[in-house]
């Protein structure tokens, strides 16, 4: 067992439905049970209009539910954005900030990314922060430059919180662009490599709690491959998206967190 608690967090992105859901949290609730969430936090996150279901089917289980995005701001005239205060009313204990796919369509910039901490922050909720390269930046030899700027960006946001969030409520994820739903994993230990630069440049940027933040792999992770990517001493557990969604899978990737 490491150090520091395995998380395995599962991102349904924009899928799900109420009877889908409920099926899926059944057999949640069946197979998590106490003795295995005592080794691992489990944190599932479906589209907003679920969050309050999750909650009713969650909230005596141990299991945490979390927000797939967060604004950048505290309220006002935003239509459609969702802050963190109203994540905290639904007992939401996370957010996923800075995830590609918001970085990509949406545009989102570090600068944003840094607000969306800070407005967690302030709330208590705690934040999956999001990193990783293109194919392009990594065959243009800029994995670095892009995870270092990133990390950079949201150690700031830590460091500036007027009410700091705990380590256990920080989280980073580590999830290649490139292998994110194209069936493509990075080896065990390109994803090593990664994460131990991640949490060098921590400790770099100041942070104090650099040692003990959980690192997780986001990118095409399947039952078939978790153990070997768990295995590695920086691999912290797993940014989950379409094996999220298939019960056998997501259970299968939590126990081998847990091993």
């Amino acid at each position: 067992m490491k150090a520091r608690k395995p998380v395995v967090a599962g991102n349904w992105k924009m899928n799900g439905d109420i009877v889908a859901n409920e099926h899926l949290f059944t057999a949640l609730r069946a197979a998590l049970g106490r003795p295995l969430l005592g080794r691992i936090d489990v944190v599932v996150c479906p589209p907003y209009p679920y969050l309050g279901q999750a909650a009713a089917w969650l909230g005596d289980t141990g299991i945490e539910w979390g927000a797939q995005d967060v604004a950048a701001v505290a309220n006002g005239a935003f239509t459609g954005d969702v802050s963190a205060a109203m994540l905290a009313d639904l007992g939401c204990r996370w957010s996923i900030v800075g995830h590609s796919e918001r970085r990509q369509m949406a545009g989102e910039s570090d600068e944003q990314v840094a607000a969306k901490i800070s407005m967690c922050a302030a709330h208590g909720v705690g934040v999956i922060a999001c990193i990783g390269e293109t194919l392009d930046e990594r065959e243009a030899g800029a994995t670095e430059a892009v995870l270092g700027r990133q990390v950079d960006a949201i150690a700031a946001a830590l460091a500036a919180a007027a009410q700091p969030l705990p380590p256990e409520r920080v989280v980073l994820a580590y999830e290649p662009v490139w292998a994110i739903g194209t069936g493509r994993t990075a080896s065990p230990e390109i994803a090593q490599a990664a994460h131990r630069f991640v949490r060098e440049r921590l400790a770099a940027c100041g942070y104090g709690a650099a040692a003990a933040t959980r690192i997780l792999y986001g990118g095409s992770v399947k039952a078939a491959n978790a153990a070997s990517l768990f295995a590695m001493h920086d691999v912290d557990g797993g940014l989950i998206g379409g094996a999220s969604l298939v019960a056998d899978d997501f259970l299968g990737i939590c126990r081998a967190a847990a091993a």
